[in-house]
């Protein structure tokens, strides 16, 4: 056998059950849309989808707290792996400031040549925003307190702030539905309703999936898995939350605020 410091996984089946279970989303939404009664393949999609995701992280949580097998050079692959994922995420989030932008910036006459366009009463950025913003970046106060805890070696300390980051996290999302349930315009209200709904929509997804990895962090440190050299799992859950603080304060800006 050749040793090396490298990592070759171990042939699994979690990638393409994985992309079989997403075929299965995609073809629920598809039939939705074109008026099928088939709506039961997506929840039923996603719930494997779940499934599929809770056994591949196992799996990799068995590689680095407990084979050994994540080591110096392995992570940090995996390290430069992460921040090429983010930045995917930042372009990903470009674009939708791109079409906000184009639209506001010179408003054509579809829309009455203002901005919001006419009949589109935005959002007080003052009211509900606001407390979203004071909400998201308190949580990213707790999870730098966290791993701060975490590099010192003070296990209860870093399990108090990562639960209220997720708790945090959540509350953020419940108050994103109530925003989107006051809110006088929908999707389909002009250019205003498509890029403010797709941007906000798209950053609540990341809310939820970002409090969902905190979550498995705050697992895995009850379960200590984690020490103060060997934590890399829980900085690329910080790396991805304060990547969701930074968007959201850019959505605030310039959507909530400017664009109002």
């Amino acid at each position: 056998m050749v040793k090396h410091p490298f990592h070759i996984v171990d042939p699994r089946p979690w990638p393409l059950i994985g992309s079989m279970r997403a075929i299965i989303i995609l073809g629920g939404i598809a039939s939705w849309i074109h008026g099928f009664d088939e709506f039961f393949l997506t929840p039923l999609g996603l719930i494997l989808i779940l499934i599929t995701i809770v056994q591949w992280w196992r799996d990799v949580t068995r590689e680095a707290s407990f084979q050994g097998k994540h080591t110096e050079k392995v992570e940090r692959g995996i390290r430069i792996g992460i921040i090429l994922f983010i930045t995917s995420e930042v372009l990903f989030f470009f674009a939708f400031f791109w079409a906000f932008f184009h639209s506001s910036l010179s408003p054509n006459i579809e829309v009455g040549r203002v901005w919001p366009p006419s009949g589109v009463h935005a959002l007080n950025p003052f009211d509900v925003p606001l407390l979203n913003t004071c909400v998201l970046l308190s949580s990213g106060a707790t999870i730098t307190w966290a791993h701060i805890a975490i590099i010192e070696d003070l296990w209860l300390e870093s399990a108090i702030s990562l639960a209220i980051t997720v708790l945090l996290g959540g509350y953020f999302t419940v108050l994103q539905a109530i925003e989107y349930i006051i809110a006088s315009f929908g999707m389909s209200d002009r250019a205003y309703g498509s890029t403010f709904y797709v941007a906000t929509g798209f950053h609540g997804l990341h809310v939820i999936i970002g409090t969902t990895f905190i979550l498995v962090m705050l697992y895995r440190h009850l379960s200590f898995h984690f020490s103060k050299t060997h934590h890399f799992g829980f900085e690329a859950s910080a790396w991805y939350w304060h990547f969701v603080d930074v968007v959201w304060l850019f959505l605030y800006m310039c959507i909530y605020w400017w664009g109002s």
